[in-house]
């Protein structure tokens, strides 16, 4: 999980969204700082097909839209993964399509992958399908939560600025995905308490 920014690296993400309008190369210092979050994050959501190519477009969405941040809504990392979010929410069709595709494999078929992550992370006694089931069922903004709860390592209030929502709507989503997650894989809490 990455960890968020102490407070010289938020300060400095800001100057660097503030320079790079004057000189875009500095732009690159974030990319460089956040690729490999950001990539954890979409491999998690999407797989790891294309991934590179939707965290490059995740980027560049965050370098033509750069003029458009304010610190004021939140830190810069909170934005690249709203930002991130996004991407995933023009490829959910593909998502549902993969957790079609998990939910039919049984729980002894050894995967490799983000399937594998999924299941350690949120539920270390459930088996895949009740879990593809569990986070299929899902309201798609509860899943995101989940996603940017788990694999992004953000905490209520860097989800609640990503997703541009309040921090009581994350603490409602995570409870909301926690009780359904719990029911579908039998009474398993899926979810460590944060």
């Amino acid at each position: 999980m990455a960890a968020p920014p102490d407070a010289s690296d938020v300060m400095e993400d800001v100057t660097v969204v503030e320079r790079s309008l004057n000189d875009p190369d500095l732009f690159a210092l974030l990319y460089d700082r956040y690729f490999k979050d950001l990539y954890r994050y979409l491999a998690a959501r999407l797989g790891r097909d294309h991934v590179e190519d939707l965290v490059a477009d995740a980027f560049l969405i965050a370098f033509n839209g750069r003029g458009g941040f304010d610190p004021e809504r939140g830190t810069v990392r909170s934005w690249l993964y709203g930002i991130a979010t996004n991407v995933v929410a023009r490829h959910r069709r593909r998502e549902g399509r993969r957790l079609n595709a998990l939910s039919k494999v049984s729980a002894e078929t050894p995967a490799e992958g983000h399937e594998e992550r999924v299941i350690s992370q949120l539920a270390a006694e459930a088996s895949r399908p009740e879990l593809v089931r569990g986070l299929k069922g899902l309201a798609q903004g509860d899943r995101d939560v989940v996603f940017l709860l788990v694999f992004g390592g953000l905490g209520y209030e860097e989800i609640a600025t990503a997703l541009d929502i309040p921090v009581g709507t994350v603490g409602s989503r995570v409870n909301r995905a926690r009780k359904k997650l719990r029911k579908a894989l039998g009474d398993v809490n899926p979810m460590r308490e944060r």
